[in-house]
């Protein structure tokens, strides 16, 4: 049977020889790590994927939540919520036309996002 081999922590001035120095690259902001995980949330979800997916592809550049419901097979209110998230994370843009709600991509939003693990 093989033994592990104990290590013994190294004391005095030894010990600074060990240890790496810091880096020195700034840390990431807390409001900053908090929009990133706001938008990382968004995007956990396979139904706000496909909706992105949807809106993305509609031939006009937006589409009219009354069309969402279908293709997800999911109640109004469920693809309402889904969409508010997306909208808060600022992924997609709604506009109010009488009593429908009309969702588009931001511009530069899907480039901005792939951008944010690289940007870490």
């Amino acid at each position: 049977m093989d033994t592990l081999q104990i290590l013994e922590p190294v004391a005095g001035p030894e010990a600074d020889d060990v240890c790496c120095a810091p880096s020195g690259k700034p840390a990431l902001g807390v409001d900053e790590a908090r929009q990133k995980a706001l938008v990382f949330r968004a995007l956990a979800d396979p139904n706000r994927l496909r909706l992105l997916s949807i809106v993305k592809a509609g031939e006009s550049g937006e589409a009219c939540v009354c069309d969402l419901t279908a293709p997800l097979d999911l109640g109004q209110p469920t693809v309402s919520h889904h969409l508010k998230i997306l909208v808060e994370a600022g992924l997609l843009h709604r506009e109010k036309r009488g009593t429908w709600a009309y969702y588009s991509l931001v511009p530069g939003a899907l480039e901005r996002t792939a951008g944010l693990l690289a940007s870490l």
